[in-house]
């Protein structure tokens, strides 16, 4: 009896020690953890700091025609009105230029503010002589302005928010202070429409037939492993995928040709925004079946064989049962891979999106431009004006971004209520 008991109590501060060791790993594991997440936050909150920094701040323009020399009657141009501002422009604006803004929409139709805006953008003309930060703005204001009253003593300095009503609403011009970015937003818009409307559906349907009705044979196995392959596989080699299948192969139905809207080989060439769903839609459909796959394969078997008891047939089972049972899990994977294909650039590059377009895209056979792709222009121009509206456009990427993932997550929460509750 004693051997036993010295054993047992021999044994406890090996069994203290061991389990002090365990809380000092545990502790340790928690620690790397929680600095794992304050990383991850940082550096988005830095992403986010660096953004909002370039998307606000003092600019110095200096006018090319001075605004004193269009004054009529004592009134400056921003208390003239509409028939005053019409006389100016009529008077100082070239007859070519007069006749093509004429066209595009008659100056007796257009507002006061619309009026204002043609003449500061093609007759005062103020150009951009120098950019500041939104921190630089608010630390150094004294600096700044003592700067540029030396070295532009005729300049203008004014704190400009490069997120406008104007910004949101124009189209993309050669000029920083009069571009938008609505033809962006609606390529984007329009790419994305498409790609969802492609992949979704042939995504979960792929992953029924993979899960519910495929046998496990070599040519299953094979085909699930080449799933697992391809969604790893660089973005630019689906838009070489897209450029050769949806861009050449398919032009005739790409560009509009085939059903009437153009001649083919014309304008659009099989480079337009269908082309560029078609391709967004290849890249994460991979994404999109892996996780309808993992999300059917989490519905318990017993609902399957509950179903099939009371007679009904796979297809009900499947229909009435396990897609309503999943169907949360596989929006939120969804929604990750939309959000991945709103920011793609690369094989978009490659199918022939346009980093110049003036004219918005009128249907899915158009010649399109994305927010990413927009971004990506400016961010290479050279001038600093550019890096701030390139800041203002990730502004507006992200703001659509989270918009479409909060619907999404809103309407997947309805689902699990609806699940939970119905």
């Amino acid at each position: 009896m004693m051997g036993s008991g010295e054993s047992r109590g021999g044994a406890r501060p090996d069994f203290a020690v061991n389990l002090a060791s365990r809380y000092a790993r545990g502790t340790r594991w928690r620690t790397m953890f929680m600095l794992s997440t304050l990383l991850a936050i940082f550096f988005l909150c830095a992403l986010i700091v660096t953004i909002v920094d370039d998307a606000f701040g003092y600019v110095v323009m200096v006018d090319e025609v001075d605004q004193d020399s269009l004054v009529m009657d004592g009134m400056r141009l921003e208390t003239m009105e509409a028939p005053a501002l019409r006389t100016v422009i009529a008077e100082n604006l070239s007859p070519r230029r007069y006749r093509a803004l004429e066209r595009e929409k008659p100056f007796s139709e257009r507002a006061q503010s619309d009026l204002h805006a043609v003449v500061l953008t093609e007759i005062v003309k103020p150009q951009v002589v120098a950019t500041y930060t939104l921190f630089e703005s608010l630390f150094d204001r004294n600096r700044i302005i003592q700067e540029n009253l030396e070295a532009n003593p005729d300049g203008t300095i004014i704190f400009r928010s490069w997120v406008t009503m104007h910004f949101l609403t124009d189209s993309l011009t050669a000029i920083p202070l009069s571009t938008g970015v609505m033809t962006a937003i609606k390529g984007t818009l329009l790419t994305i429409m498409i790609t969802v409307l492609f992949s979704f559906p042939t995504g979960i349907a792929a992953a029924i037939w993979l899960e519910e009705y495929a046998t496990d044979n070599r040519l299953n196995r094979f085909i699930q492993v080449n799933i697992y392959n391809l969604a790893g596989v660089p973005s630019i080699i689906y838009g070489m995928l897209g450029l050769a299948i949806f861009v050449r192969g398919m032009e005739p139905i790409t560009s509009g040709s085939a059903f009437g809207v153009t001649s083919a080989g014309e304008m659009a060439n099989g480079r337009t925004v269908l082309s560029a769903g078609l391709t967004l839609a290849i890249l994460i459909l991979p994404v999109i079946i892996i996780n309808a796959q993992e999300a059917i394969r989490a519905v318990p078997g017993s609902l399957r064989q509950s179903s099939l008891a009371v007679g009904a047939t796979k297809w009900q089972t499947i229909w009435h049962h396990v897609l309503p049972a999943s169907s949360d899990r596989i929006l939120t994977g969804a929604v990750l891979a939309i959000s991945r294909a709103i920011g793609e650039t690369a094989p978009l590059v490659v199918v022939g999106a346009s980093t110049f377009l003036t004219q918005d895209p009128s249907s899915v056979f158009a010649k399109f431009t994305t927010l990413p792709i927009q971004i990506y222009q400016w961010t290479s121009r050279p001038q600093s004006e550019f890096r701030h509206i390139a800041a203002a456009a990730i502004v507006v990427l992200l703001a659509l971004m989270l918009s479409l993932n909060a619907f999404a997550i809103i309407t997947r929460n309805k689902l699990r209520k609806q699940k939970r509750f119905g």
